[in-house]
């Protein structure tokens, strides 16, 4: 048999306890969160028709290089998803009987070969959280809030980074960029806040003069108020509507107290042309770490683009990126991390053994039993290998008297206590 090296694909990962526990939590959190604002979960196949995913309204020549592609005994051509806007799509389409909106989240993997670094892998989830047929633009406004909570529960401190593209392609034709080369405007000054300005400067200098240049960045560099009263008379379609909605939202943002995290960016644009209105991203704020850790828009054609029945479907969403958030907690949950709340030790190693761990965890504790034949003394060591604070002891001498030992593994403090005040005396200690 010819050998071979035990070794993953690369931008694939095991994740063991310590991380998949931290992991889990990060789920937990956004599915709790997502369904406390009255969105509902949906699952949709890992494995698509290729023709679905390469529709000419499903993401565009570039993101069909990284996709996986196979065929099945059939001779099908299929691929595995890239993400999870176009299962949606697909939902919407075969299930005429959703009534709108519908508002769904979905947490689940989806995979690229593409280039591999901190924080993007080719086998990755996405945990995206949208609504189809939400006209109003103001809808942006719950996810600001749902996006706070979510960072607040995670104990993250973020800055939402939020835009509208209407506005900005109105800009730069105010600026005097030419509309056909506002698209690649666009796709360069979305990088200024991840590369510097002069070189995007040399990026922009092949399609403009540097006066034009110099206009468009001292115009990102005025507040909205600022820009409101230097724009008010000298409007185009995308600057009027685009200012509207921006305006509007931004009051709506002061009106709440979103402000102390919502920072209106000029130039973010997201990259992708399917955006149609407001765009944001979230930023941990102490800059530690620097790639996004989600963000979203309003796309009011793809899925009407995407279905083509002769009906609209406006949409919003947005995505939050488990790979980053958990990059940016791993090392401090893991400081603190809680496998197990309690460790069973039975002497004799009995039936009471599994009738006190099912007690304690009837009543919602994770019980570590133990199962082996082993010394008292391998025994402490485990528990304190596992990071367990309270050890309950099964002993001869305490079961006559319907009792057990519980050790706190902090103090060393340990204590005899009846069987049936096991659960309240273990919340005391």
């Amino acid at each position: 048999m010819e050998e071979f090296k035990l070794m993953n694909l690369k931008g694939t990962s095991d994740f063991l306890p310590d991380e998949q526990i931290i992991r889990n939590k990060i789920i937990n959190i956004l599915r709790n969160t997502f369904e406390s604002y009255g969105f509902l979960p949906v699952e949709t196949p890992v494995l698509c028709y290729y023709d679905l995913l390469a529709s000419k309204y499903a993401g565009g020549a570039e993101i069909l290089k990284e996709v996986y592609k196979l065929t099945d005994q059939g001779k099908r051509l299929i691929g595995l998803r890239y993400d999870l806007t176009v299962p949606f799509s697909k939902v919407i389409g075969m299930n005429k009987g959703l009534i709108l909106p519908f508002k769904r989240y979905e947490i689940g993997k989806v995979f690229r070969d593409g280039p591999v670094k901190l924080g993007r892998a080719r086998e990755f989830y996405q945990c995206d959280v949208d609504a189809c047929g939400t006209e109003s633009p103001n809808a942006e406004i719950e996810y600001f809030m749902m996006t706070r909570e979510v960072f607040k529960k995670l104990n993250i401190d973020v800055e939402i980074r939020y835009n509208n593209r209407k506005f900005l392609s109105g800009l730069l034709e105010y600026a005097g960029v030419k509309k056909e080369n506002i698209s690649s405007f666009i796709i360069s000054v979305d990088k200024l806040d991840k590369i510097s300005r002069e070189d995007i400067e040399k990026e922009l200098i092949e399609h403009t003069n540097i006066e034009i240049i110099e206009k468009v960045f001292n115009l990102f560099d005025k507040s909205l108020d600022e820009l409101n009263n230097e724009l008010v008379s000298n409007l185009n379609d995308n600057l009027s509507e685009g200012l509207k909605e921006l305006n509007e939202l931004t009051n709506l943002i002061n009106e709440l107290g979103l402000n102390e995290i919502c920072v209106f960016t000029p130039f973010l644009a997201r990259g992708l042309e399917i955006y149609t209105g407001t765009v944001w991203e979230v930023f941990d704020k102490s800059l530690n770490f620097k790639s996004a850790l989600g963000g979203g828009g309003r796309y009011d054609n793809i899925i009407t683009n995407f279905l083509h029945d002769g009906n609209t479907y406006p949409a919003i969403g947005c995505s939050f990126g488990l790979e980053p958030i958990y990059e940016l907690l791993k090392e401090k949950e893991q400081t603190n991390l809680k496998k197990y709340d309690v460790y069973v030790y039975e002497f004799n190693n009995d039936s009471n053994l599994f009738k006190i761990s099912e007690l304690l965890r009837k009543n919602g504790y994770r019980v570590l039993s133990e199962l082996n034949s082993i010394k008292l003394k391998k025994a402490m060591n485990i528990a304190n290998r596992e990071n367990i604070d309270k050890v309950i002891l099964i002993g001869e001498d305490e079961l006559k008297e319907n009792s057990v030992t519980i050790k706190n593994m902090i103090t060393g403090n340990q204590e005899k206590v009846k069987i049936d005040e096991i659960v309240e005396k273990i919340k005391s200690i």
